[in-house]
């Protein structure tokens, strides 16, 4: 069995997973009979599933040997621990979402089959239009063993009824004055929190657990969580104790951004802006507020974008693995790939145009597209990823947790973190 860094670390669940593939030898279960596939994705979105069974039913049209294709979503805070435990409990999946940040263990762990033949030999896949940027993470030893489903950097949506009723300026005129940086988004979130009662700020999906969301603020100081080798923590840089001096006075003085125990949904209304990406512009009600999606705000480094990415890899143990591979290769040609970039900004070179983007994309702008979207995606820095993730993200998160106190030492606490994590960077 060839052993490869990252995998000791892995969690509990991947980690029996791998039992099963990269020391199980031989290859892909085989099943000849009629298949039923399950593939698990984190959103529950009506418009997200609707897309996706309207691809599925077209797939099964021509391949009647596909009796079902289910989209199985998880819920998103605990989405990797369900997958793996599933792995590792014989219920895996078929397919599978995969975030970025557990994209190192996934990849080098076994459990996923290599992809490149069968796209390569589908019937006008067109591989070669993927841009390379986007499937360095889901590599390994030339081989990809993920399709970099979306590839969506991070925006802030703007509500900008409330900023104006708060007698603020919106995210648009300073952009035009050259004013948008986070002194200023945060003294305007900060303003309109006070004045309508509201949030100002909401880093969706952070809530105080998801700590690698932050990257969208601390990235424009500079700052990283670890080297670019992962061998060096980042946390008690300068950069980051001064970013996450001004995120915690954000928080505790300005009230710009709402306190731990609070939530607000800036898509219901509760808040004047929120940082998140494109893919949840189907929330937005035709008849709620007035709104707007501009990039994020310039840092003290200056101007930057931050990219989310989710794969989508075949579980190489799963019993139908060569008809769900061929699935994969159906759902991602360059025709639903078109469809899906709706919601998901898709890895082909050909379709990351503001005018390919805004035919499934009616309700953005193509300025919008352009900024946010293609230039985030040619200059954006991915989300944090390492391998062995599961025990990194533990032990950052219960790190940070004295951080979320209005009486914290901001650089006593960042120290802490690395003071945990360097041994696991280490290894």
């Amino acid at each position: 069995m060839k052993t490869r860094k990252g995998l000791v670390a892995v969690a509990a669940a991947l980690s029996g997973a791998l039992a099963l593939t990269a020391c199980g030898g031989g290859g892909e279960a085989k099943d000849d009979g009629p298949a039923s596939l399950r593939m698990t994705v984190w959103s529950a979105n009506e418009a997200h599933l609707k897309l996706f069974n309207e691809i599925a039913d077209e797939y099964r049209k021509s391949h009647p040997d596909v009796t079902e294709i289910k989209f199985d979503p998880l819920p998103f805070e605990n989405y990797t621990t369900t997958l793996t435990t599933q792995i590792a409990g014989g219920n895996a999946p078929d397919l599978a979402w995969i975030f970025e940040n557990s994209a190192p263990d996934f990849v080098a762990s076994g459990a996923l089959r290599p992809l490149d033949d069968t796209l390569k030999k589908a019937d006008g896949y067109q591989y070669d239009d993927l841009s390379p940027a986007t499937l360095k993470l889901w590599q390994d030893d030339g081989k990809l063993y993920a399709y970099p489903f979306s590839s969506s950097p991070f925006g802030v949506f703007v509500n900008t009824d409330m900023v104006k009723k708060a007698g603020q300026k919106t995210p648009a005129e300073l952009i035009a004055a050259g004013q948008w940086t986070w002194d200023n988004a945060l003294a305007t979130a900060g303003a309109t929190a006070a004045k309508s009662g509201r949030a100002g700020l909401v880093i969706r999906d952070f809530d105080y657990k998801g700590w690698d969301n932050l990257s969208t603020f601390w990235t424009g100081w500079g700052a990283q969580a670890w080297s670019e080798d992962g061998k060096s923590c980042g946390f008690a840089s300068p950069e980051m104790v001064d970013a996450m001096t001004a995120l915690h006075k954000g928080i505790f003085a300005q009230k710009a951004l709402p306190g731990p125990g609070t939530t607000a949904d800036f898509f219901a209304g509760d808040a004047a802006m929120t940082i998140t990406q494109i893919s949840r512009a189907s929330l937005l009600k035709e008849d709620g507020f007035g709104w707007d999606l501009v990039p994020l705000p310039a840092g003290p480094k200056g101007p930057y974008a931050v990219v989310g990415q989710a794969g989508l890899g075949v579980m190489k143990k799963s019993p139908h693995a060569e008809q769900a591979a061929d699935f994969l290769a159906f759902f991602t040609n360059p025709t639903n790939s078109a469809k899906l970039a709706q919601f998901f900004p898709p890895p082909r070179t050909s379709q990351l145009t503001a005018e390919t983007l805004g035919k499934t994309n009616p309700k953005l702008k193509p300025e919008q597209l352009q900024k946010v979207v293609i230039d985030g995606i040619t200059n954006g820095v991915v989300k944090p990823s390492h391998a062995g993730q599961a025990e990194l993200s533990q032990q950052v998160r219960a790190g940070l947790d004295p951080l979320w106190q209005s009486n914290a030492d901001v650089k006593g606490v960042l120290d802490g973190i690395c003071a945990k994590i360097q041994p696991l960077l280490a290894k």
